[in-house]
């Protein structure tokens, strides 16, 4: 199924008190490894959800910034949803440094024509590395325009109106969801290395 992607790498990082998407990951930056994970899936097209301040011109593609500012990962998704050439867009976070390609054909694989799938794990919903169809675009705006930007209601607003399921992950998977939220999230460089 044709779909477009997005790396979301706008959020401000407060709590790792430097831009994450530039931090080193196993030889390359968070945002070049996400990139790459992505490129593997062979999108219709790349998107980088990003910040103003940043400079993404090494990597060659199209950069959004939040037409709602400061209101979280859900601007992104908006202004990404809003962007998109394909009915189905994959959200993936900058900070998924153990993400598989594997894990996300699979979840290509459960959506069907318009509707995306958002994985469950035993700790929640995991709308940060998901598919939801560009139809929910009016939701995210109308939502962000009441000043609501919850993930978790992003979603059971388009299950209400059956444009994204809940898919429950096996338990194998959800190491696939470790985030890097704070300097002691971070992969030590390798010994003798700087990566």
């Amino acid at each position: 199924m044709r779909f477009s992607a997005v790396i979301l790498a706008g959020g401000r990082s407060s709590r790792m008190q430097r831009d994450k998407a530039f931090l080193p990951c196993r030889g390359a930056t968070l945002l070049a490894r996400q990139v790459a994970l992505v490129r593997e899936l062979a999108p219709a097209e790349i998107l980088i959800s990003g910040r103003a301040d940043a400079d993404y011109r090494a990597l060659g593609l199209p950069v959004l910034l939040d037409r709602f500012t400061d209101l979280g990962p859900l601007a992104g998704v908006e202004r990404a949803l809003g962007e998109a050439h394909s009915p189905l867009l994959l959200v993936l976070a900058v900070d998924l440094p153990d993400m598989s390609a594997e894990f996300l054909r699979g979840l290509a694989a459960r959506c069907r024509a318009g509707r995306g799938v958002v994985p469950r794990t035993r700790l929640g919903l995991e709308p940060l590395a998901a598919f939801y169809p560009t139809s929910m675009q009016p939701i995210a705006a109308t939502m962000l325009c009441e000043g609501r930007a919850a993930m978790t209601e992003f979603i059971r607003r388009g299950a209400e109106t059956g444009l994204v399921d809940e898919w429950a992950c096996l338990p194998a998977d959800e190491a696939w969801f470790r985030n890097w939220n704070g300097p002691e999230d971070v992969d030590p460089a390798p010994a003798g290395g700087t990566g």
